[in-house]
């Protein structure tokens, strides 16, 4: 390989134009010669490549130029032989006229009004590098940049692919002999070093053949599998991996050969595949790929690299040049599906050897795009650091190689590890070049030096102006900086916590902003999954909060906000990782008394923390506080207020004894049946005892009298007189609404003994089968020999001769010889039982009816009645009711947080008007809209 590079590099005196221009320029500079200087790289300690050779220099100084070379103990070239080529070793050059490098030159270093060449990065407004060309502008400093040095077909003149793929390469199999190893498996990767640590390509070469020998006398670890290497791309980087890769006992296999060989291969070799655009890329309309098309509109296609190639991938070494508007080869997602563990077969292979975790182990990102064709690498890693593990949870970790996930190695000056053969090949390329450059006078006009298009192109400042075809670099900072002000600090990050029915809405309101990305964490990853597939800048990460602790820290640590949308108990222990990290927060429940502590640690750290910002708390609180502040403003006193709300099937989805359906489980709703209340009616505090006493004191409502409604009180109303600023009030009750029928059923259940949260051993998981009838007897003290008539006259007896009651039991099964669903509890069996019998189907929707009625004085002595009314459907192929209603006010809360238009520090309600009157009027927006009605009296 070495060999074919030198001979390719000797011939550039052959190139008859060349040669016409240097005889030109040999025969001008007779009388007048050049003086050129090769500068010292400064910019990185592994620098060590220079411009050119020694050999180039002798060619330069033979023709009678002039070429100072800055002393440098770092260059791998060193110094004397530059002195042996004629090259005169100073530190001042300010006498010369051009002045080359590889890398950029520190600012302070440049002199004015001199031509320069060297890797500028700046033709992307790349940010880090454009105070470097406004110092370039203002020293009228001509710059010639090698990137932009191309041939008539647009391939770079002078670049260093090959040895940025023979690098990478390397490295790659010395990291895959780390990740063996990490992994419980040594391998004869172990041989193999990392690039720099070889004096020359040759030596590398060798380790990698030793490795390829023991490879095929069969010594690669069985419980390993046949490896399979994917290069993609068909430029010099692909080349220069695939040349070393075709050291190894190699066989290469078309891309559809591939899932064969990873599954049954030859243990004695690797297998290689080469992947070309035409093999992954298909248009989204047909899934056809035309060359042509695909170079004018490449954002009609999409990759299927997912499906068909990754999953059969060991190591992946990218070589694609990647533009924004092309497909990714592979996304965040995607990384997640590859890292699944691989179920293990029954028996391993290899005795006392795990198997791997998975199949797709590593990635050598050549091209260093960052979030480019691979979007999860967002950062690249260095030759001190060159590897990085990945994990399916979003977390970088650049300080080991073991635990879970993807090895990666995106360095980007991967050439200068090897910087002897990259000088030899990049002096060769550049050479020819050289003799135009050399009379370049930086404060002569552009226009009258004799460049060749090649040179005249790659100028891309003269004079103190960006050249015309570079201009558009200046529009590019513009929209960066104007883009940066808009989004003040870039993508906003918002970690989800649970992909439950709730998320949908929430999802879809913060992702339309496209500066939002969204993290749903949740301990079933497909149905995260399958939320991240649906919305755009979306992410899905598995995270069990039980026993992830440390996961969890790291997770909400990456994020601007969480919105935890887990059972409330989670909320406290959630919310001290978000005070640890500093990071705000939103939670639909109500402010528990575990989170109520935390409020002194919330305001020390500066964070927000938002609660009750759902339905119901949320909605309610919000439209309570809008009518309460607005009677006070205009100076009356509220003297009573009643809210019921409740979350219910459609009407043409009640046709069932308890005019109920559950979209979750429905043990909360049972429960809360038998809950205690208190309340407060004409200035007397009313207390409800538990056990269910509540359903006995359920009332009709008849303020929409179009549906058939009833409502029980809630829990303890009394406690809302103080927050909600109403002391004033002789009455105030807060409920719970229901379809008419609802109460009666449940009482049944009540006075049979089925709401019961005690242990229940006889419905253990490993207890035998028990049947309803034989629950219902052991409950009522029968046998459950008696006969089935006798059985149900004494049910009928104990239900208070209720047919209605009656009726509900037999038809949910209950009376039957039907078995009880195993479970911990009597109360567990029965809401399995029912979320089962009673849940909503394909295409049935549901419904939110909400009411609040507040009776104002006014100074004249006139009573008025505000009726506010929320009704909310949901959609039966979109989004439910409920979860509008809780998912859109903790999803508004979040952006107002995000955004800086909610900054109050510690726990927050939603009682305050710079809260809540945003926020109502975002919820319009959504199609949550209330009316407002008012009787008045004297």
């Amino acid at each position: 390989m070495l060999r074919l590079i030198r001979s390719q590099g000797r011939g550039f005196r052959g190139c008859v134009c060349c040669q016409r221009r240097f005889q030109h320029h040999h025969h001008h500079h007779q009388n007048h010669k050049s003086v050129i200087a090769i500068r010292r790289e400064d910019v990185n300690v592994w620098e060590r490549r220079a411009p050119l050779a020694p050999r180039h220099v002798r060619e330069i100084t033979a023709a009678g130029h002039k070429v100072l070379v800055q002393p440098s103990n770092r260059r791998a070239i060193h110094d004397r032989y530059y002195e042996k080529a004629g090259a005169i070793i100073q530190e001042d050059i300010s006498e010369v006229s051009l002045i080359i490098g590889v890398k950029r030159p520190p600012e302070e270093k440049v002199y004015p009004h001199k031509t320069y060449a060297f890797f500028s990065h700046t033709i992307k407004a790349q940010e880090a590098n454009m105070g470097l060309l406004d110092d370039l502008l203002k020293k009228e400093v001509r710059l010639i940049d090698y990137e932009k040095l191309v041939d008539p077909n647009g391939y770079r003149i002078v670049a260093f692919g090959q040895w940025a793929g023979v690098a990478g390469m390397i490295n790659i199999l010395h990291g895959l002999g780390l990740r063996f190893l990490a992994l419980g498996h040594h391998t004869p990767f172990m041989h193999i070093g990392m690039a720099h640590n070889y004096r020359n390509v040759s030596q590398a070469i060798q380790a990698v053949r030793d490795c390829g020998y023991e490879i095929s006398l069969g010594l690669m670890p069985k419980s390993i599998g046949p490896l399979t290497f994917v290069f993609t791309g068909t430029g010099n980087v692909s080349k220069g991996a695939q040349d070393i890769f075709n050291e190894l006992p190699c066989e290469y296999v078309e891309p559809h050969e591939l899932k064969e060989v990873s599954e049954s291969g030859d243990m004695t070799k690797v297998y290689g595949t080469v992947i070309s655009r035409h093999h992954h890329l298909i248009r989204k309309s047909d899934r056809l790929y035309d060359p042509l098309e695909y170079e004018n509109h490449p954002e009609l296609y999409t990759s299927h690299f997912r499906e068909t190639v990754a999953p059969y991938t060991t190591c992946l070494i990218n070589g694609i040049y990647w533009d924004p508007h092309t497909p990714r080869l592979l996304r965040r997602l995607d990384a997640q599906r590859l890292i699944r563990p691989i179920i293990p077969a029954s028996s391993s292979p290899d005795h006392g050897c795990p198997a791997l975790p998975h199949k797709f182990l590593a990635i050598c990102d050549i091209s260093a795009d960052t979030g480019g064709s691979i979007e999860f690498m967002t950062e690249c890693t260095t030759i001190e650091k060159p590897f990085c593990m990945y994990d399916a949870n979003q977390h970088i970790d650049h300080d080991s190689v073991e635990g879970n996930g993807i090895l990666m190695c995106s360095i980007d000056n991967l050439p200068a590890q090897l910087p002897i053969e990259a000088t030899e090949y990049f002096g060769d390329r550049l050479f020819p070049y050289i003799w135009e450059m050399l009379p370049s006078d930086a404060t002569r006009p552009l226009e009258e030096e004799d460049f060749s298009p090649q040179v005249r192109d790659a100028v891309i400042t003269s004079n103190g102006k960006l050249t015309p075809k570079f201009e558009y670099i200046q529009k590019l900072r513009e929209r960066r900086e104007s883009e940066q002000i808009l989004k003040k600090g870039g993508m906003k990050r918002v970690l989800l916590l649970g992909a439950g029915y709730v998320s949908g809405p929430v999802i879809k309101y913060l992702t339309r902003d496209a500066g939002t990305q969204v993290t749903v964490a949740s301990n079933l990853l497909n149905q995260a999954e399958d939320m991240a597939a649906k919305y755009t800048n979306t992410i899905a990460v598995m995270l069990d909060i039980t026993c992830q602790e440390s996961h969890l820290e790291s997770l909400i640590k990456d994020h601007d906000i969480v919105i935890s949308m887990l059972p409330y108990a989670f909320h406290p222990q959630v919310a001290k990782h978000c005070i640890k990290m500093k990071v705000n927060m939103v939670t639909a429940s109500y402010l528990s008394p575990a989170m109520k502590e935390l409020q002194k640690n919330a305001e020390d750290a500066g964070i927000t923390i938002v609660n009750e910002m759902g339905l119901d708390p949320g909605i309610d609180h919000m439209l309570a506080m809008e009518c309460i502040d607005q009677a006070k403003a205009d100076g009356c006193t509220v003297e009573s207020y009643s809210s019921f709300c409740g979350g219910l099937p459609a009407p043409e989805c009640s046709d069932n004894p308890l005019r109920y359906k559950f979209s979750w489980s429905p043990y909360g709703v049972l429960l809360n049946t038998i809950s205690p209340a208190i309340y407060l009616k004409d200035n007397q505090v009313v207390s409800v005892p538990p056990g269910g006493a509540l359903l006995d004191v359920t009332k009709p409502m008849d303020f929409m009298p179009g549906f058939n409604l009833e409502g029980f009180p809630n829990w303890d109303s009394t406690k809302y007189a103080q927050p909600y600023g109403i002391e004033s009030a002789h009455t105030l009750i807060r409920g719970t609404l229901r379809f008419r029928g609802f109460s009666s059923a449940m009482n049944g259940f009540v006075k049979l003994g089925l709401i019961n949260t005690e242990p229940c051993p006889l419905l253990g998981h490993t207890a035998s089968p028990v049947s309803w009838k034989e629950l219902l007897c052991r409950q009522i003290g029968l046998s459950t020999s008696v006969s089935s008539s006798f059985f149900e006259d004494t049910v009928y007896e104990r239900v208070g001769r209720d047919d209605f009651r009656m009726q509900s039991l037999r038809w949910l099964g209950m009376l039957s010889e039907e078995s009880v669903p195993h479970a911990d509890t009597i109360l567990a069996a029965v809401a399995k039982h029912l979320e089962a019998k009673l849940s909503f189907a394909k295409g049935e929707r549901d419904m939110i009816v909400m009411r609040n009625d507040v009776g104002i004085r006014h100074p004249t002595g006139e009573l008025e009645t505000k009726h506010i009314s929320l009704v909310v459907y949901g959609d039966p192929n979109g989004y439910s009711a409920m979860a509008k209603a809780v998912g859109y006010p903790a999803a508004i809360a979040a952006r107002m947080v995000l955004n800086d238009e909610l900054t109050t520090k510690g726990l927050v309600v939603p009682m305050t008007k710079n809260i809540y009157s945003p926020v109502l009027k975002r919820l319009q927006e959504e199609g949550l809209q209330c009316i407002t009605k008012s009787t008045l009296s004297e």
